[in-house]
């Protein structure tokens, strides 16, 4: 997610159950001229060990997105003229290691997004359907490690070490974004409970003028779903990068409360990614600590290394380790390809 694919058209090598979708959407992009639609993605596949604290042994095998989660997508828009256009994405998270759908057995197919949505010049963006929480992009903007749920201390602190509730899409959501003002945006996310309870909100604030510096504010509430039992929470998140050529840095700072099981978490990170030749060295500490149980702190380090604008070969590690139990560790070598 924390790359930009590069998108192409629609070509003959698909999946047999995506062939009627993908004719249809080559159709649909052929009747306007200022429409299109493309299919991208991207494959992330390692080998490696892994071993959680507290766990006795390790497990050695093929991995698929430790890094990043591998997906496929299709998605396209319409210029309708005055500056508004119309859009559409459509993504399904993979587990190229067995040929899997999801990131698990019963994800939804459309997991990782799947709305259509207005965009307008002077007034943002409005979509509608599942889409990726604003707490997720930014968690994963201001990490030198991504996205990555196998090796970001940020990601596995806040989406993955049972402290914040509720995915990192949301279902039947409307999420509106601010056009991009001096370097200023915003976001006001809302997911409705379709009469089972557990209507979730959220709002972001960001600066991002291309220059140096960068910074992000989130907050999200998620309240308790009577059909999956998921906790009441309230997070805030507080983010800042700067690069400074040689070194770019990264801090976070969260909070968590949890207020049906009445445990607050404060979580802080700070990392830093060197750039060398057509790679960069990759490094962050981050901590959980919960106002009950164990404190966590996560080290991970790696290099990440380019051999075109698609495709990169990385080696990673991480020590994680809980209070009280056995330090856990895991070493990851893996290629990513986007298309």
């Amino acid at each position: 997610m924390n790359h930009k694919p590069t998108g192409q058209r629609v070509g003959k090598r698909l999946p047999l159950a995506l062939l009627p979708l993908a004719a249809v959407l080559a159709l649909s992009g052929n009747a306007q001229g200022q429409s299109s639609v493309s299919l991208y993605g991207l494959m992330d596949v390692s080998v490696g060990t892994s071993k959680n604290p507290g766990a006795t042994t390790s497990v050695k095998g093929v991995d698929s997105g430790k890094m990043s989660t591998s997906f496929i997508g299709f998605k396209g828009n319409e210029d309708l003229g005055d500056g508004l256009s119309a859009f559409f994405q459509l993504d399904a998270f993979l587990r190229a290691d067995a040929g899997q759908q999801g990131r698990f057995n019963g994800d939804a197919f459309w997991a990782r997004n799947a709305f259509v949505g207005l965009r307008s010049k002077d007034f943002g963006d409005i979509k509608l359907g599942r889409n990726t929480t604003p707490l997720f992009v930014a968690t994963l903007s201001f990490n030198p490690f991504g996205d990555s749920f196998g090796y970001s201390p940020s990601i596995r602190h806040i989406f993955s070490s049972n402290t914040t509730t509720g995915d990192s899409g949301w279902s039947d959501s409307v999420l509106y974004t601010t056009p991009l003002i001096s370097g200023f945006s915003g976001t006001a996310f809302v997911a409705a409970g379709e009469g089972a309870g557990g209507r979730n909100t959220g709002l972001s604030g960001q600066y991002n003028a291309g220059g140096p510096f960068a910074a992000s504010l989130v907050f999200q509430k998620v309240a308790k779903d009577g059909a999956t039992a998921v906790d009441d929470t309230k997070t805030w998140l507080g983010s800042v990068s700067y690069d400074f050529g040689v070194v770019k840095l990264f801090g976070q700072i969260g909070k968590v409360d949890n207020t049906t099981r009445h445990v607050d978490y404060k979580i802080y990170e700070v990392g830093g990614a060197i750039p060398v030749g057509v790679g960069k060295l990759l490094a962050q500490y981050g901590q959980i600590s919960p106002s009950v149980g164990a404190k966590r702190q996560t080290v991970t380090a790696g290099y990440d290394h380019w051999l075109s604008k698609r495709t990169d070969v990385y080696a990673v590690a991480m020590l994680d380790k809980l209070t009280g139990q056995s330090n856990g560790n895991s070493v990851s070598v893996g290629v990513r390809h986007r298309f």
